[in-house]
């Protein structure tokens, strides 16, 4: 319960050198935030585990259904794993620096996310290969290079996506709240300060912000190129509404995460920006599934 919890909390790292003036009532919000997450992710492994059972021992999944929901089961049980993994990194005793501060690995959270969302488009594209078959595509070779473009949305938009875990595991949104620039410079002067170099690219805050801007930039120019391009080709109506809804998304991304930038972080845009990036892979998923039928 929250309040042996917020006993336990005094004597360990994150309570000594981060949370040391922390009240019960500031507690108790984590505490629940923390225990309804947990309680959440036990309630999508019943209602995928129980119907999958049930259904596997009916007969009702085809030989390829079975590898698939095999596929998932074992996803969501690595998952669960991973956010224990997560967790238990927060209270390990790894902060002896002065300026350490007491949190979760950035590249466990990394990973933790990355994972949620490989299993998502496992779900998502499944849910469309059963309910929503791709509409008929005539082959050009127009269309496999767009083909090739809009896989390439995808995948901008995952690393994208990634990124951001590394922004929230090192607080990397707080370092420069101005935009476009970093504060007076567009590369500021601390963004290859770590060594060895490599590792500015996911332990240094600045370096970290940056690159997540870069990608998202690189993401908004790629989606809006794609889009540009879909209206001088012949596409079935559905890759149209694809186009235009992965469009819609990812300006609504860039001005969500710009918005939540220039206000320090709030929580709430956080997590909604963080929404923002599931929506826009969504898009992107579904225009990869209308085409998917498309000759190599």
């Amino acid at each position: 319960m929250p309040s042996a919890t917020f006993i336990n909390l005094r004597v360990i790292c994150e309570g000594i050198r981060k949370n040391s003036s922390i009240t019960m009532d500031e507690f108790q919000r984590i505490w629940w935030m923390e225990y309804g997450h947990r309680t959440w992710g036990r309630l999508i492994g019943a209602a995928f585990y129980i119907p999958a059972t049930v259904f596997w021992f009916k007969g009702w999944f085809t030989r390829a259904m079975k590898i698939r929901v095999g596929a998932m089961g074992a996803l969501l049980a690595f998952q669960g794993l991973l956010g224990w993994y997560m967790v238990k990194s927060g209270l390990e005793n790894r902060f002896d620096g002065p300026s350490d501060v007491p949190r979760v690995s950035q590249y466990r959270l990394a990973t933790h996310l990355g994972a949620a969302f490989v299993l998502y488009s496992l779900l998502f594209w499944n849910t469309l290969a059963t309910l929503l078959p791709p509409e008929p595509v005539k082959f050009t070779l127009q269309l496999v290079r767009f083909r090739g473009m809009a896989m390439g949305c995808k995948t901008l938009v995952f690393l994208t996506a990634i990124s951001g875990a590394f922004v929230a595991g090192l607080d990397a949104g707080l370092v420069y709240n101005s935009f476009p620039k970093m504060g007076d410079d567009w590369i500021p002067e601390d963004i290859m300060t770590l060594k060895p170099l490599i590792s500015n690219f996911t332990e240094n805050s600045t370096t970290v912000q940056f690159n997540h801007r870069i990608l998202g930039m690189t993401t908004l120019s790629a989606v809006l190129g794609v889009w540009v391009l879909s209206r001088r080709l012949p596409l079935p109506r559905r890759v149209h509404h694809a186009v235009n809804l992965m469009a819609v998304a990812v300006i609504l991304q860039v001005c969500l995460g710009i918005t939540t930038l220039l206000q320090h972080v709030p929580t709430s845009l956080a997590a909604c920006h963080q929404s923002g990036s599931l929506f826009l892979l969504s898009a992107a998923l579904w225009l990869s599934h209308e085409l998917k039928r498309m000759p190599k």
